[in-house]
């Protein structure tokens, strides 16, 4: 018989309930530390959270506690402290409960309260399509991921166990939090090295966003189970064997690569499942670094090698801590397999990425790993926090960031320096230092000069030439790729503009002034710069530099009982500066260039909304562009030949653009996208559909207006059903 007192002290009895042991027997008890003290905690953490989330219940029946149990049971499993298991147990209560922070503080300590209202905060945004929304809440929740990067690994394990239960979500909602978790969680995990994570959460969004690819994949992967475990085995065997003449007794494993990995190949290559032969990867774990180098020629020694997939992480770790050596050889009957090899410390860095530093790691030491592993997180941060900084520039930065892969380079005396993939002169010399990039002339790759636009490549010995005169030219920022070099580029050709832009301004409202014989009202025109909601004078010349603002629409405003007349016709012919010839350029205003043809350029169809670039063509005029068109001229010598353009259309005007629509074949689909463009009142004049493995690619041409009907075009057709993503396109 069952003692009632048990459940009030099962510490005395010994009746805990199941879910509570099965989650004790994961923690990790760090030495010199006592097992009873440890349980004890987490009982009365379990219990608090129980109490308050009594009688939820999730969209599956269960009680909802059981899902905070399942997160603290997955931060367990990756070794975190028992501070961090506990926040896990409790991460949802400030959201879902009566409790409050201060409650938690006084029950818990500052630190578990800390943690889980960076949790809370970031349960708390709702990430939306749209990219200005979007890239606020990024940017908040990096700030909170900021102060403790505990907070997005309690995040990860909280998304994990949503993803896995997801079914019993809405489709609607199913398919908003999976294409949130592949855009934005598994990229950072990745980020953050943790590849198990990154691999779980890519195979649930292709379970949820492709159900029957993955079905497809998944059967097909187990109809080969024995057929792969024999390869494997054949494999392992012979290794193994060589090994244990040395005295090392490895741990050998093999394993088919994820399904979102076979189904990144099938589409990358264009084949099928069938067609795919490095399926496999087989992983070899010793004790010592040396032992991995010996393992890799034992390896070579029994098969064939393939040089050019052959990569030593081991000398030169990836930014996120990530180490090991990669080797593709060619197995038994010419079936290529990778292997990776690595020890048992950087098998666990390499499964769970950051949070291994929480494993029996205090004080400094962590800390110094921890920096080592999110140096790129720093960067971005205090990109983040600087005054120049804008939501839609740091979107841009936190792609580039999370999707990039890497390269390694060196400097002229061996130093090593690591890079995202097609990375340029210019992101290596803002890499060495910003001076050097700021002055960046040219550069020398492997003793030869080479354009600055040219991609560097592993290995690559780069020489930097600067000049005193030099400066960051708007060409540059068509091919730089790191987030350090963008903004920093970016950063100075405000400044640049900011201040022509002001002296221009300043030049008008004299002018002007002085033909009114007003003269004396300068100083309160420039003081009245909060009526216009600008934070200072210097903000007001420049919307008048900018034509964003004329001298009439302030004495408007600051004067409306005077009858005062300015002769716009006159205003323009005083200042040569503000002579656009706007009838010429057919929706285009010009700073400063005046009889000039001008057109668009076709590569990149700029719309009204894009930022946009001029480039003065000879015999041509000025062709426009987006700012990111890769058909801007590159070369730094012939920066001058660009400036900066604003749009002057009519509100009816039409313009040309092309949007690509991929998601799974389905019956209805075009005639959904169809309708959906048609009740929006755009025009359709092209339509192009290719269908591949089940995946429907569409191309539609279309007639807008301007950036923003665009926009909300693109949110309401990534809605429809088996839609995966829709993005403007040229191609």
């Amino acid at each position: 018989m069952e003692n009632p007192l048990s459940k009030l002290a099962p510490q005395l009895f010994g009746e805990y309930p199941k879910s509570f042991l099965n989650l004790f027997s994961k923690v990790t008890i760090p030495p010199e530390t006592s097992e009873d003290w440890v349980k004890n905690q987490l009982w009365e953490a379990y219990q608090f959270g129980e109490l308050n989330h009594e009688g939820q219940k999730r969209k599956s029946g269960e009680p909802y506690f059981m899902h905070c149990v399942n997160v603290a049971e997955t931060l367990a499993s990756w070794h975190m402290d028992l501070t961090t298991i506990i926040a896990g147990l409790l991460h949802d209560t400030v959201e879902d409960t009566d409790v409050t922070i201060l409650e938690l503080e006084s029950e818990f300590g500052e630190d578990l309260a800390n943690l889980v209202d960076g949790v809370t905060k970031i349960g708390e945004l709702e990430l939306s399509s749209r990219r200005e929304k979007q890239a606020g809440n990024f940017m908040k929740m990096l700030l909170s991921v900021a102060k403790d990067l505990r907070v997005v690994i309690i995040k990860f394990a909280d998304r994990l166990h949503n993803m896995q239960t997801i079914e019993y979500m809405t489709k609607m909602k199913q398919r908003r939090i999976a294409v949130e978790t592949r855009d934005v969680f598994a990229p950072l995990a990745h980020r953050l090295g943790m590849s198990q994570v990154k691999t779980q959460l890519e195979d649930l969004v292709l379970k949820t966003l492709h159900p029957k690819t993955y079905k497809e994949i998944d059967s097909k992967t187990k109809a080969s189970k024995k057929q792969r475990e024999k390869f494997i085995h054949e494999i392992i065997l012979p290794v193994e064997s060589e090994l244990k003449a040395y005295k090392i007794c490895p741990t050998i494993y093999g394993r088919p690569k994820s399904h979102a990995s076979i189904y990144g190949k099938m589409i990358k290559r264009d084949k099928s499942f069938e067609d795919i032969y490095d399926l496999y990867a087989i992983r070899i774990i010793v004790e010592k670094v040396e032992q991995c180098y010996l393992a890799l020629g034992i390896v070579h020694s029994i098969f064939t090698p393939i040089q050019e997939r052959f990569k030593d992480f081991i000398a030169t770790p990836k930014s996120n801590g990530y180490q090991s050596v990669h080797t593709t050889v060619v197995g038994p009957n010419g079936q290529m397999v990778e292997i990776q090899i690595r020890t048992k410390v950087m098998e666990d860095t390499a499964e769970i990425g950051v949070a291994a530093h929480w494993v029996y790691k205090e004080g400094d030491h962590k800390s110094k790993d921890l920096d080592v592993s999110v140096k790129w997180l720093r960067e971005l941060l205090e990109i983040l926090q600087s005054e120049s900084s804008d939501s839609a520039e740091f979107m841009n930065l936190l792609k580039i960031d999370l999707f990039n892969d890497e390269i390694f380079v060196f400097t002229p005396n061996g130093d090593l320096v690591q890079l995202p993939a097609e990375s340029s002169p210019v992101d290596f010399a803002y890499e060495v230092h910003t001076e050097v990039g700021f002055h960046c002339i040219g550069a020398k790759i492997n003793h030869q000069v080479a354009p600055l636009n040219t991609k560097l490549k592993n290995g690559d010995m780069i020489e930097i030439i600067t000049s005193k005169n030099q400066t960051p030219s708007f060409g540059w920022q068509k091919f730089v790729v790191t987030s350090k070099a963008r903004n920093a580029i970016s950063k100075y050709l405000r400044k640049t503009r900011m201040k022509e832009s002001i002296r221009l301004g300043d030049e008008i409202l004299v002018k002007t002034l002085r033909r009114l014989k007003r003269l004396k009202d300068k100083d309160e025109i420039r003081l009245s710069f909060e009526k216009f909601a600008f934070k200072n004078p210097d903000e007001l010349m420049s919307a008048i530099g900018e034509g964003r603002l004329t001298v009439r629409q302030i004495f408007l405003k600051l004067r409306p009982q005077e009858d005062i007349k300015i002769d716009t016709t006159d205003e323009d012919k005083s200042s040569r500066f503000l002579n656009f010839a706007r009838s010429k350029t057919e929706g285009i205003v010009l700073d400063g260039i005046t009889d000039l043809m001008v057109n668009f350029g076709k590569c990149c169809n700029p719309i009204p909304g894009d930022p946009m670039i001029g480039f003065i063509t000879r015999g041509r005029g000025i062709t426009v562009h987006r700012s990111n068109c890769k058909s801007l001229p590159l070369l730094s010598h012939e920066s001058d030949r660009l400036l900066p353009v604003e749009w002057n259309v009519k509100r009816n005007d039409l313009f040309s653009v092309r949007i690509k629509v991929v998601g799974q074949d389905s019956t209805g689909m075009l005639k959904d996208l169809s309708e959906t463009i048609s009740n929006m009142k755009i025009n359709i004049s092209s339509v192009d559909t290719k269908i591949i493995d089940n995946i429907a690619t569409t191309l539609f041409i279309i007639s807008v207006n301007n950036i923003r009907q665009l926009n909300r075009l693109i949110k309401k057709l990534s809605t429809i059903k088996n839609v995966d993503y829709v993005e403007r396109t040229t191609r």
